[in-house]
């Protein structure tokens, strides 16, 4: 069984058991609205209850934890960060090529500008590397 998040392994678990989000909530004595939000990965079970949760569910604790331990929040922020790595050099170029042919550029300012993009370029390939 794999699934990406820990609200994903919840909900799939439960619902092959045949439950409802009610019907969990009770089993565990707690709200449904706190079972909806693990399922969003909105929030997260609280580990006192992780045993009954996966006793509940049918699984190991191990089992239940076998989740992607990066965040959703993290996975977005990762993306982000490359497309600004991406695209900086992209833009400097351009900038440096039009202010160039417009005269409006020192020379100084010009190999700084390109020397941001060459380094974006170059943490941009390192991360991809790790």
């Amino acid at each position: 069984m794999e699934h990406n998040t820990m609200g994903q392994t919840i909900s799939a678990l439960r619902k092959e058991q045949g439950m409802t989000q009610k019907d969990l909530a009770e089993k565990l004595g707690i709200t449904d609205k706190a079972v909806s939000k693990w399922e969003r990965d909105v929030a997260c079970p609280d580990i006192s209850l992780l045993p009954k949760l996966a006793q509940t569910l049918g699984v190991s604790v191990d089992e239940l934890m076998n989740t992607d331990p990066t965040p959703k929040l993290q996975r977005n922020t990762d993306q982000i960060v490359n497309l600004v790595l991406k695209a900086v050099p992209l833009a400097m170029g351009v900038a440096v090529t039009v202010l160039t042919i417009l005269e409006e550029l020192p020379i100084q300012s010009a190999f700084t500008m390109l020397g941001i993009g060459l380094v974006c370029i170059g943490a941009y390939l390192l991360k991809e590397k790790a």
